[in-house]
């Protein structure tokens, strides 16, 4: 069996491609999914890709959430299917109710665009599971609004429930806790700031760190 990721293209979206392939180079077959259709296509798991969706207009990701295609993934994520926000994904997630919390201007008012060093928080979520706890990852990181922010009862809850994916060994942006990545209660849906799709091969990267993360939600399909 050949594990389908689908991935979504919104107007604006700048990592669709990077991110399809990512996930043909862990094994998968990658499904292209338009945002004005409600409609997944049978795959079987669902990356929200970086990017500036609808160009960013109100706030980041508020409106891609009303799109035909986010009804769906909501849907699906009820159900259990691995779903992955990157960047602009991972606003769009919050913006969707899928995860908690906001992601806001960055501390400084400054884009950042550099690769960063990311610890293993949590390898008990879909997208995680490849890693050993604690371990370093270098990825890129290229966000103007990446700080994740909560209220202290949510930041708790993240921190208690195991939550807390993703953490930066330098936080570049302000966010609370030093989290770049969270998960949902059951670990099937997963933010995070930086981008692992840009991360894929030693030749192009600046490792290829970022793989685990696909190779994880295959496994996660796979053993289903």
């Amino acid at each position: 069996m050949t594990a389908k990721v689908g991935v979504i293209t919104f107007p604006g979206t700048l990592d669709d491609v990077d991110a399809a392939r990512a996930a043909r180079l862990a094994g998968a077959e990658s499904v292209n999914l338009w945002h004005a259709d409600a409609d997944l296509k049978g795959v079987d798991a669902v990356i929200v890709p970086g990017g500036f969706s609808y160009g960013d207009y109100l706030r980041c990701g508020a409106i891609a959430k009303f799109a035909p295609v986010m009804g769906e993934v909501i849907a699906a994520a009820q159900r259990g299917m691995p779903v992955l926000g990157i960047c602009n994904g991972f606003q769009v997630l919050c913006e969707a109710g899928l995860l908690p919390g906001a992601l806001t201007r960055n501390a400084g008012l400054h884009f950042v665009c550099r690769d960063i060093w990311l610890e293993v928080a949590s390898t008990s979520t879909a997208w995680s599971s490849r890693y050993e706890a604690g371990a370093d990852i270098l990825v890129p990181l290229k966000s103007g609004e990446g700080r994740y922010q909560a209220s202290e009862a949510v930041l708790d809850e993240l921190e208690g429930e195991g939550r807390v994916v993703f953490r930066y060994r330098d936080n570049p942006n302000g966010s609370q806790r030093d989290i770049a990545g969270i998960s949902s209660a059951n670990g099937r849906v997963v933010g995070l700031m930086p981008h692992p799709e840009h991360a894929t091969e030693a030749l192009t990267g600046p490792s290829d760190d970022g793989l685990g993360i696909f190779y994880s939600a295959l496994d996660a399909v796979l053993t289903a």
